[in-house]
């Protein structure tokens, strides 16, 4: 399989879940990738994994500098950059009657803020070699409102705002830039292992779904692949839903 031979990708938050399953993927389609995460010990046992298709590095997304270094490391180590998969993501569980502004803008800044500085960064080295795709991950929490989760649902919002205003000015640089936006993953996230879900049952909102059923990190990656692959070529600024029908309608009579 090759549909990524040639290219070399930059994925965040790479060291467990979606970010691993979309660093697996694009390996076994021929690219070669960089890995970034704040979880040290699992992103190098990713990247070791991998072999020499793969490198992993120590990065903020929230921080200009972490991405410089990130950036500078993704071109002495494969030569240029071709996609970039935006998929570092924080949550925090709090009614906005009660949320402390300083961890509303925790979530904004990983989310949000590492979202902007990504597609800044990458820019001028897409541009180099005449094009890439940028791929954002934002969430149903971007199409809908959820309980408890305000600071993660601006973020997700703006990353889909982000993206269409992305594409618009990115599309005379042969930028392609599109969002992809999942229901619940089966990841830590995903299953709830969060400060503030322990009295929520998310099994049961998962059998609720037409599918009846939690998604598997491989089917957002296999998602991320097709978006970051020529099979994509006229989608830009554009959202992708895969949510096993959460968004599809009204499921309780």
């Amino acid at each position: 399989m090759s549909r990524l031979a040639g290219k070399v990708a930059l994925i965040t938050g790479a060291a467990r879940g979606q970010g691993e399953a979309e660093a697996r993927v694009f390996v076994a389609e021929g690219a070669k990738v960089v890995l970034g995460d704040v979880m040290d010990d699992l992103g190098k046992g990713v990247a070791k994994s991998l072999g020499d298709s793969a490198v992993y590095l120590h990065h903020d997304v929230s921080r200009e500098e972490s991405w410089a270094n990130f950036i500078a490391t993704a071109l002495q180590t494969f030569g240029r950059i071709d996609v970039l998969v935006n998929n570092a993501g924080i949550l925090h569980v709090a009614p906005i009657a009660e949320i402390k502004l300083e961890n509303y803008l925790r979530v904004i800044h990983v989310n949000q803020v590492g979202c902007l500085l990504g597609m800044k960064s990458v820019i001028p080295h897409m541009a180099k070699v005449g094009g890439g795709s940028i791929v954002n991950i934002s969430s149903i929490s971007g199409i809908e409102g959820a309980l408890g989760l305000v600071s993660y649902v601006s973020s997700k919002f703006a990353i889909r705002g982000m993206t269409k205003t992305a594409a618009l000015e990115l599309g005379r640089l042969g930028i392609r830039v599109n969002s992809i936006c999942p229901g619940g993953i089966d990841t830590p996230m995903g299953r709830g292992d969060t400060e503030g879900f322990e009295n929520v049952d998310t099994a049961a909102w998962y059998r609720s779904l037409p599918l009846q059923r939690i998604g598997k990190p491989e089917e957002v990656a296999k998602l991320a692949l097709y978006l970051a692959s020529s099979d994509s070529s006229y989608c830009t600024g554009a959202e992708f839903v895969i949510d096993g029908g959460a968004l599809a309608g009204e499921r309780f009579a």
